[in-house]
């Protein structure tokens, strides 16, 4: 009789084990990949706070893992493999230049899901895309800086020469332009998403240059830092993340990608079988790209002018590229009236009319 009640106390014993074992295996892993460091106070930075907002909503459902500084290219690849292989049944790799390894690692893992940002490549039927409409934000940054230079010149620090970086170019000159006919644009290349030290050469080079508004799309926060040492003389805009510790120096206002409601929809639709593939492109309409906090070093009118900016484009009665405009060399892109399609701003290859120097191949 007590070996039967062992033995009985044993089996219920496994079999509660068992069944938290059975739950433990059944928590959904989701896991990111990032091009910087979490620390970087820009791009990775707000990636990473929408990894912390789907462990937030969905609690002990969902576990995350992530790695900082992967390399695009073959390291990339790699950590994906790795990851795949952990049990991750969602991956977000989150930089343009993971584009073909998240395909190429989808090919050999169909049952995990992969979601890339700001790709275009979807070639297997587990690989979703998507992207943040930043040229509006750049349209409510060219507007503040044409009204606001004292010199007339303004710059941009550009990471490389992918059509996301040049239609945020020609959206900041040419909104820059509308209100301030007398505007030159200065471009510096940085070649680089994140490396503090080049970002900061490329503030100074516009500084040197006499620039007196900067702009940047890489993911630090070097060039507020270098605006900040000049002061008072030069203004900058936070990128990727609001860089809020600069307000009280250049920053003036910023750009947010908010990519916390896109994460916790896309973890909560494969939690409850409605996932599917999809390419998604939001922006200040859907609040994946916020206008952060404008400071009172911007005149009230110039703030006013902003923000029905940012309001008329996310009621869609404001388009940041309307014609006319012209590329680069003269020739027509847009008739007066028209709006730019979709497909030629994800492939936009050239600087519109007024922009000086080339594009780098």
């Amino acid at each position: 009789m007590l070996r039967r009640t062992l033995l009985t106390t044993a089996a219920l014993a496994l079999g509660v084990l068992g069944a938290g074992m059975s739950q433990a295996q059944e928590k959904l892993k989701a896991c990111f990949v990032y091009v910087g460091p979490i620390g970087d106070g820009g791009w990775t930075y707000q990636h990473h706070q929408g990894a912390l907002a789907v462990q937030e909503k969905f609690g002990d459902k969902v576990e995350i893992q992530w790695q900082e500084s992967v390399p695009e290219g073959a390291d990339a690849e790699r950590v994906l493999t790795q990851m795949a292989l952990g049990g991750c049944k969602i991956i977000f790799t989150t930089s343009f230049g993971y584009m073909d390894a998240t395909n190429a690692v989808a090919a050999k893992f169909p049952d995990v899901k992969f979601e890339h940002a700001t790709g275009f490549k979807r070639d297997q039927p587990n690989v979703s895309t998507y992207n943040a409409r930043f040229y509006e934000g750049r349209a409510v940054e060219g507007l503040i800086a044409g009204r606001m230079t004292k010199s007339n010149k303004i710059g941009y620090i550009g990471s490389f020469p992918i059509p996301e970086v040049v239609m945020g170019i020609n959206s900041y000159y040419l909104n820059a332009k509308k209100v301030n006919p007398n505007v030159e644009l200065s471009v510096v290349w940085a070649f680089t998403w994140f490396d503090p030290a080049k970002e900061a050469d490329a503030a100074k080079a516009l500084i040197d240059q006499g620039v007196d508004v900067i702009a940047s799309h890489t993911d630090s926060t070097a060039p507020l830092a270098e605006a900040a040492k000049t002061e008072g003389k030069v203004i900058g805009f936070g990128q990727a993340s609001d860089m809020a510790e600069y307000k009280d120096g250049p920053r003036v206002t910023s750009i947010i990608d908010n990519w916390a409601p896109y994460y916790v929809e896309r973890v909560g639709a494969l939690l409850d079988g409605t996932y599917e593939q999809k390419d998604t492109w939001a922006g200040i309409a859907g609040g994946e790209v916020l206008i952060g906090d404008i400071t009172d070093k911007v005149p009230a009118e110039v703030k006013a002018e902003a923000e029905k900016m940012r309001d008329d484009i996310a009621a869609g009665t404001l388009h940041p590229f309307t014609g006319p405009i012209n590329k680069q060399d003269g020739s027509p892109w847009l008739a007066e009236g028209a709006t730019a399609p979709d497909g030629d701003l994800l492939g936009m290859n050239f600087y519109v009319e007024g922009i000086k120097g080339d594009i780098p191949k």
